[in-house]
């Protein structure tokens, strides 16, 4: 990417289907998506899959959590307590990829789990592929990548039939989403140590003056996705640099966006 900030993202939308073809098309991706293509239908249960690291690899990788690897007696705890109890670990975590993470394999929610639908493999690897993208632009620049998983993660949120509190309880519990709301509201990083329930109120106020509503589902909009996207990549730059002046922000959006202006006020 020849750019950062927005004018970044535009180059990279401009340019995603050749460059995410050409990353899944390297043998790295191709081996770990071939090995798990070939498994993946003979793991029954949780300490089968934690005990196979490749597959693990990709399993986690799907879910964004490549981190957790090596926390293989917590994974599978997660994996066997499923997600159908309230109580389960996975519904307790305040970060809900583990809940989509066991709600997808169904160790601990069936007696057969999905992992032997025919179709189980490619639900997961279409998956990979997309998050282990993200994490090869993050490598690059990590407001990319931030941007690319709010893209998906986002909407998919905001067209849930839950409570506008419940999906602020979500966002604000998913660092990824977490981090991109606080940049673009303009909320210091420490906002996160206050209670949950004030953090939700501070959360829908600046929705709510920024956006004309405090309902995190007015982002099935491509509109609103895009005005918040913006001004993420705006508020992240002038977090960087002090010295960058409301005009050469404003053309920094310009650049990146064509003739649609700013969403931000300076």
């Amino acid at each position: 990417m020849p750019y950062s900030g927005y004018a970044g993202w535009g180059f990279l939308n401009r340019t995603m289907e050749s460059q995410k073809a050409a990353f899944v098309a390297s043998a790295e991706v191709q081996t770990a998506k071939e090995y798990f293509r070939e498994r993946i239908g003979s793991i029954t249960s949780a300490e089968d899959l934690v005990a196979d690291r490749r597959l693990l690899d990709v399993a986690l990788g799907a879910f964004g959590l490549d981190e957790d690897i090596g926390n293989r007696f917590f994974i599978r705890k997660v994996l066997e307590e499923g997600s159908l109890d309230s109580g389960s670990l996975g519904n307790k975590l305040s970060d809900k990829r583990y809940l989509a993470f066991t709600k997808a394999f169904g160790f601990g929610d069936y007696t057969t789990p999905r992992t032997v639908l025919s179709d189980f493999a490619e639900e997961i690897i279409g998956q990979y592929e997309s998050r282990q993208f993200e994490v090869a632009v993050g490598n690059t620049d990590a407001d990319m990548r931030l941007a690319l998983a709010l893209q998906k993660d986002l909407p998919e949120l905001a067209a849930k039939e839950t409570s506008a509190t419940t999906k602020w309880y979500t966002i604000i519990g998913t660092t990824s989403l977490s981090r991109v709301f606080q940049v673009a509201f303009g909320l210091p990083p420490s906002v996160a140590s206050l209670d949950v329930d004030r953090q939700v109120e501070i959360y829908a106020q600046k929705a709510e003056a920024l956006f004309g509503s405090s309902d995190p589902a007015q982002f099935t909009s491509p509109e609103a996705l895009e005005k918040l996207t913006r001004d993420f990549f705006l508020r992240s730059q002038l977090d960087a640099s002090g010295s960058i002046t409301s005009g050469d922000a404003a053309l920094m959006l310009l650049k990146g966006s064509g003739s649609s202006g700013l969403s931000l006020l300076l």
